[in-house]
């Protein structure tokens, strides 16, 4: 890979994660997340800053470590998950337990597909999508991801 090639694809991969540091942060809401791990806001807000001034500043490991225990959604770790082709599956602390079984997880499967059709039909229907469109697109599909692992679990466990 010549050095222009790499250079890309390092930039395209710290641009990924720098987006998921910073829903990170928004899900666990940026004072939260500032006295949890101990930094400012405006450090935690460097790491995921767009500036070229920080672009090579990354939030550490244990920074991510206390605010994904907080999180909804391991937000970092799946991005590092998909960057290497790796699929996750969580069940700490009562997340993703399952509660209603594969029934309702493949009407909350259908249900959430529908939103993220009809998300998508809306968002392309001028035939591009927006900055914004693209963030309901995830959020829509991250949400999808959630039903996902349920389902996986409810048939982990039937499977004994």
């Amino acid at each position: 890979m010549n050095g222009t090639r790499a250079r890309n694809v390092t930039e395209k991969i710290g641009s990924y994660l720098k987006k998921h540091s910073e829903a990170l942060v928004k899900d666990v809401g940026i004072e939260a997340a500032a006295s949890l791990c101990g930094k400012s806001k405006a450090t935690l807000g460097r790491y995921y800053s767009a500036d070229p001034e920080h672009s090579d500043r990354f939030m550490p490991v244990d920074v991510v470590a206390a605010l994904e225990a907080a999180a909804r959604f391991p937000h970092v770790t799946a991005a590092l998950a998909d960057l290497c082709g790796v699929t996750l599956s969580h069940a700490e602390g009562g997340r993703n337990e399952p509660s209603g079984g594969i029934n309702s997880d493949v009407v909350a499967l259908s249900q959430r597909f529908a939103m993220l059709m009809a998300e998508y039909s809306q968002s392309i229907e001028d035939g591009r999508i927006t900055i914004n469109e693209a963030k309901r697109l995830l959020a829509e599909t991250l949400a999808l991801q959630k039903v996902l692992i349920d389902m996986k679990l409810h048939l982990e466990d039937e499977a004994g």
